[in-house]
């Protein structure tokens, strides 16, 4: 979701919003609106789009355990590979690292904390977020929304 400040009296306030928060980056792959709409579909436009997250335990790609890589639904960006796969038991595909120069991150402070969000480096499209109770050799566990990524068998 976006936050936007609405100045009030001389008093910013933040107003949540479903646009498409990555339409703000300056990401080499752009479409219009429209455009991703009618690339992605709902589930994946909403995940990548307005940073939905997709219900535990409901991605095939959670269980995947094939060799291959994952890749960025929206503009087809390889960002993980099975070689870095885990079963965190969150009910979320899990990584405990991206492919090299694959993903960005940014402060997410749309609860009641903050969190680190994880976006596609080339679209912006939304991925995820990253913690550090992963295992090793980094302790990250990058947990990604099924729904924002495609997988190709090796």
């Amino acid at each position: 979701m976006n936050r936007r400040a609405v100045v009030l009296g001389g008093v910013a306030l933040f107003v949540m919003g479903r646009a498409a928060w990555s339409a703000e980056g300056n990401f080499e792959y752009q479409l219009s609106e429209a455009e991703w709409r009618a690339k992605l579909g709902d589930l994946p436009y909403r995940v990548l789009r307005e940073e939905a997250t997709e219900r535990a335990f409901t991605s095939p790609l959670d269980a995947e355990t094939r060799a291959g890589t994952y890749h960025c639904a929206g503009c087809d960006l390889p960002a993980f590979s099975s070689e870095h796969k885990y079963d965190s038991g969150t009910g979320w595909p899990s990584f405990w690292q991206p492919l090299q120069n694959a993903v960005g991150t940014k402060a997410d402070r749309s609860l009641f904390g903050t969190r680190t969000e994880v976006h596609c480096r080339r679209c912006g499209g939304h991925f995820g977020h990253v913690f550090d109770d992963g295992p090793q050799p980094t302790g990250k566990r990058y947990c990604m929304n099924g729904a924002a990524l495609t997988f190709r068998m090796a």
